[in-house]
């Protein structure tokens, strides 16, 4: 996907009021968990998924989303971001890339 910064920090300020539409288990990240997180990116577009309290939470979110081809914003605690949007209906117009 390659997001920009400007188009990064533009998705993290509008995901600042969101609350966690997943959380991860002490099972990690199983089918049914992908399935749902696949589910709620498709629905919303960007998301908050809550970590569980392992030490590689990173690597973990990352993971997650490889999974359902999104792009990760970022972690922050237990809490990562993500995005992937639709190519059609759109809820985010992105600054262009080539804008200061």
């Amino acid at each position: 996907m390659g997001l920009t910064t400007k188009q990064k920090q533009f998705l993290k300020a509008h995901a600042h009021s969101l609350n966690p539409v997943v959380l991860l288990g002490a099972e990690g990240l199983s089918e049914s968990v992908i399935k749902e997180i696949d589910s709620s990116i498709e629905h919303h577009e960007l998301i908050k998924i809550k970590l569980n309290a392992g030490e590689a939470r990173k690597e973990q979110a990352q993971e997650a989303a490889d999974a359902v081809h999104a792009e990760l914003l970022s972690v922050v605690g237990r809490v990562a971001i993500m995005f992937r949007q639709r190519k059609e209906n759109s809820n985010f117009i992105l600054p262009s890339a080539k804008s200061k």
